[in-house]
């Protein structure tokens, strides 16, 4: 949709006389020739005010998909050191309930080497169909042959809808995969719905959290959105199997790309607070960076990760990787203490679906109490030394 220009009817007046009509400047008349420059803001008024006729608005018309030709809600199954990496079988449990809505089948697909267990695996979680692309060729990560395997298993399946974990290799696979299927794609959403006509209602935070946009792409199949760990709930496993394998063909010309793995070099293992079962976390309630070992010292009296807020981290007082919320991670443990945390949206997006959240905080309006199950008011730094002595004074009965 835009201005539409009808040269035909431009005169040197009616050219004149939009060019002093535009407040934003974005009307100009050169040699002859009416023109719209980057300063159009679409106001319209060139066509509502402006010589009739010269300047219309022109909607653009969107062909509509045929929705009956997409079925189906994937999950691409991602390998991480010969395991299916948990946010895998998080986006199974979802994708099963918005199947539920529309009454699609769920499946799942991997794309690697020697994947015969890892498919059986999923079928202990209700997919209807594991599709695998199987080769010693895509044993590791390489863009090209990845997305060209994932983009044959869009064209033959034709599925309805996507999930991808919001993981390092999910990040780079999902855009390009997008953008060669001619779809849109939502990153990191939070909350996703489904609607009966197979719509996919996909809700992210945007403008650093304060608000949460819905995104739907009614015209283009399939809908692609990618998730972070730890915000779905992942199903049981059954003892039973269910459902089939279907195995793929891959082709030499799936396996082209400009990039050869000369050496595979394993990064030390860090404990990521996204797995921690226990946290105890710190904002700009703590005044000074000193005073980050009562913090640790509580968190290793509980077996806990010490985590943190962004202004902690903007301090240089703790690396990125320790950030709860929205530009940090996601985190679903057994318990956190928050502690000197106001409680933002950003901050309680990330932390919300934690199974008790005991917050310490000395003003009795902090956001934060609106979520945490056990409330502490009072200064943190009366609290928390009270508290290290309450769990040594337990552990010496």
């Amino acid at each position: 949709m835009g201005i539409k220009i009808h040269e035909e009817l431009v005169t040197a007046e009616s050219a004149e006389a939009l060019v002093s009509l535009c407040p934003f400047g974005a009307i100009e008349y050169n040699d002859g020739k009416l023109s719209i420059n980057s300063g159009c803001k679409n106001c319209k008024m060139c066509v509502r005010k402006g010589p009739a006729g010269v300047m219309t608005w022109e909607e653009e018309t969107v062909k509509a998909i045929d929705k009956s030709l997409w079925k189906g809600i994937a999950v691409f199954a991602e390998e991480r050191r010969g395991k299916i990496h948990p946010v895998t079988l998080e986006l199974i449990g979802k994708a099963k309930e918005l199947a539920a809505v529309i009454d699609h089948p769920v499946y799942a697909f991997l794309i690697g080497s020697a994947q015969d267990a890892l498919a059986e695996e999923l079928l202990h979680y209700g997919v209807d169909k594991v599709f695998v692309y199987d080769d010693p060729a895509l044993a590791h990560f390489t863009i090209s042959p990845y997305t060209a395997a994932f983009y044959d298993f869009i064209e033959k399946v034709k599925p309805s809808s996507i999930l991808v974990g919001a993981t390092n290799l999910g990040r780079s696979l999902a855009p390009r995969v997008a953008a060669r299927a001619g779809t849109g794609l939502t990153a990191d959403c939070t909350v996703l719905k489904m609607k009966e006509n197979t719509d996919l209602v996909q809700i992210r935070p945007a403008f650093g959290g304060n608000i949460m946009a819905q995104i739907v792409t009614p015209n283009t199949r399939p809908q692609f959105c990618t998730v972070r760990y730890k915000i779905f709930s992942a199903p049981e496993r059954n003892a039973e199997t269910s459902g089939e394998i279907v195995r793929m063909a891959v082709t030499e010309e799936m396996l082209k790309s400009g990039t050869e793995v000369l050496e595979i070099r394993e990064k030390p293992q860090e404990i990521d607070i996204s797995e921690a079962e226990t946290i105890v976390a710190f904002g700009r309630g703590l005044q000074k960076e000193s005073d980050m070992e009562m913090v640790k010292e509580l968190a290793d009296l509980l077996g806990a990760q010490v985590a943190c807020t962004r202004p902690v981290i903007e301090k240089g007082w703790l690396g990125p990787k320790k950030q709860i919320g929205l530009s940090g991670r996601t985190v679903k443990p057994k318990l956190i203490i928050a502690i000197g945390i106001s409680g933002s949206v950003q901050f309680a997006a990330g932390m919300k679906g934690s199974d008790f959240i005991v917050a310490i905080n000395e003003d009795p309006n902090a956001g934060v109490f609106d979520i945490a199950h056990l409330g502490l008011v009072g200064d943190l730094y009366e609290i928390v030394p009270a508290l290290i002595e309450k769990i040594k004074e337990g552990r010496h009965v």
